[in-house]
């Protein structure tokens, strides 16, 4: 049996691509601002890109099965805007009830969408992008022309602050972000669901034949996705501090970035948590390297969209060496 090199190891696994992307970017950047590399600042990174990391998780059930969303910043503003909106007004005190309704919110408009799409035929960039606009338009009708800042907040932005969660290690915010991707790499590497989310997209006439509720899976990602935009409204909240109707707006593209970095297919049927978790991590990198680097503010996004498309080029490069490779193996 032939023993592979180090180099097509290496190249023929699109985590360990990543992975050596993810640290040359660091030792690219630590070159020219050595405070880059601290772990006060690699914390800071996870705490203010934990929307993005954790809504990945969510767009990668959905990719998975062929579909998208590109609501869920808008269901995001929503969950944020009420929760923040029941503090204002001294509705409610509790931290826990806030994020439970927020997540309640969440889910409710995730599982319409699953329900439009797999019920109702509608093709998956089609709904959402209505549900986008309509969830934004709810999330100013909540607001009212208002908005909660720290002061009406009280002690839910207190939330992301403290670390309690973490034994006075990590944050409350990171926790919650690690707790999430063990949940999901769980579910998606152990579980019949996760294994027929990946049979959905790969080909969802063979998994309809062969017994599984095609829509009843469509309908659980949508949902899943939902209740991961209404946690992240939460919170951003707590966050930022504040509550707006425009909060996060036009963020769902980095999160579907973070996915595409990470190598999930917008076919269906393949891609990992590893992988969005890795696409997230170096998205966040650019997103808080290009202004230490001294990168002007006008060009911070052309830079940023150049770097996502050579990663994202680099990818597709691994994956057809890796499509070579198994086809070099069944041959005769």
């Amino acid at each position: 049996m032939e023993k592979k090199s180090i180099w097509k190891k290496i190249t023929g696994s699109r985590e360990a691509s990543l992975v050596i992307v993810l640290v040359l970017l660091c030792i690219l950047v630590t070159i020219k601002n050595p405070a880059f590399l601290t772990v006060q600042n690699f914390m800071e990174i996870l705490k203010n890109n934990a929307v993005i990391m954790i809504m990945a998780l969510g767009m990668l059930c959905v990719l998975l099965t062929g579909g998208i969303d590109i609501s869920i910043t808008s269901t995001l503003a929503l969950a944020g805007m009420t929760v923040g909106m029941l503090y204002k007004y001294n509705v409610i005190e509790s931290t826990l009830l806030g994020f439970v309704i927020a997540i309640a919110i969440g889910t409710l408009c995730g599982l319409i969408i699953g329900l439009i799409i797999a019920k109702g035929k509608v093709i998956p960039i089609i709904a959402t992008m209505g549900f986008m606009y309509i969830y934004r338009g709810l999330a100013y009708l909540v607001a009212q022309d208002q908005w909660a800042g720290a002061d009406a907040l009280g002690r839910f932005k207190d939330f992301a602050l403290e670390s309690y969660l973490g034994f006075g290690v990590l944050n409350n915010v990171i926790v919650i972000t690690i707790l999430c991707y063990i949940v999901f790499f769980i579910l998606m590497k152990w579980t019949k669901f996760g294994r027929n989310i990946y049979a959905v997209g790969s080909n969802e006439e063979a998994a309809q034949i062969s017994g599984i509720n095609v829509s009843n899976v469509k309908i659980a990602v949508y949902t899943i996705m939902g209740a991961l935009a209404g946690l992240c409204g939460a919170l951003a909240t707590s966050i930022y501090a504040s509550a707006q109707p425009n909060m996060q707006t036009s963020k769902e593209m980095d999160v579907i970035a973070a996915c595409v970095i990470g190598g999930v297919s917008m076919k269906g049927g393949r891609g990992s948590v590893i992988c969005a978790l890795l696409g997230a991590l170096v998205l966040s990198v650019i997103g808080k390297a290009l202004p230490l680097v001294g990168i002007d503010a006008i060009a911070q996004n052309t830079i940023k969209g150049v770097i996502i498309i050579v990663v994202i080029v680099l990818n597709v490069l691994t994956q057809r060496m890796m499509d070579k490779a198994n086809l070099a193996k069944r041959e005769i």
